[in-house]
């Protein structure tokens, strides 16, 4: 498939998704506050593909974050319901398991945003600004932990302003008072892996066009 065939593929697919959640979300309010993102994130996908086209595997991993952050405005991140699920499917409870008391969603979405669009910035950075020798690795988990930060600065903001439940739901804090401060260190760890997966991968590559062992 040609690149732009990928991309109108991945586009087609988070349209469906974005339908699906949208009937009866929990609360919908916050589905549409939190889909303005989605909305300006999608927007900027395809206005910039005229100046700068990123690989098939970097939108895969952008509209596998995007179609994660859809599920949790479906449900609201702090009532996504991943234990009665696994529970169900597969007759365990993740939560029991690990000793957690809150709703994790939040945690993994944070997470993920880190090691799922680590990547796609460093190929910008190398491709677009012209950074290597690691700077680009650099300046890509740098901007990972600049947005992540700016990230919770908007839902504090948000939370003021809307108040009440739609301000609370937006937020997400279920009562940790450290909850920011989590956040953005699991968009920076998530940054941290997805380098050192991108750059093994990338020696195990290297190693095997050259027939020599990968160290």
């Amino acid at each position: 498939m040609s690149g732009r065939a990928v991309f109108m593929l991945l586009l087609s697919l988070l349209a469906v998704f974005v339908v699906w959640m949208a009937v009866e979300p929990h609360d919908r309010a916050d589905w549409m506050l939190e889909n303005a993102l989605v909305l300006l994130a999608v927007v900027a996908l395809i206005v910039t593909r005229r100046w700068f086209v990123f690989s098939n595997q970097a939108y895969l991993l952008i509209f596998a974050f995007l179609a994660l952050h859809e599920l949790g405005s479906h449900y609201t991140y702090s009532l996504v319901p991943y234990d009665p699920a696994l529970r169900k499917l597969f007759g365990f409870s993740l939560d029991q398991l690990m000793g957690w008391e809150r709703n994790q969603f939040d945690r993994l979405v944070h997470l993920a945003y880190g090691l799922l669009l680590t990547i796609p910035l460093f190929e910008f950075c190398r491709r677009a600004v012209g950074l290597g020798r690691g700077w680009d690795y650099v300046f890509a988990s740098a901007i990972i932990m600049a947005t992540s930060m700016l990230y919770e600065l908007i839902e504090w903001i948000a939370a003021v302003w809307f108040g009440g439940d739609l301000g609370q739901a937006f937020l997400g804090t279920q009562g940790d008072i450290w909850d920011a401060q989590k956040d953005m260190a699991l968009a920076s760890i998530g940054a941290v892996l997805a380098v050192a997966l991108h750059v093994l991968l990338q020696r195990r590559s290297a190693g095997a066009d050259t027939g020599a062992p990968s160290r």
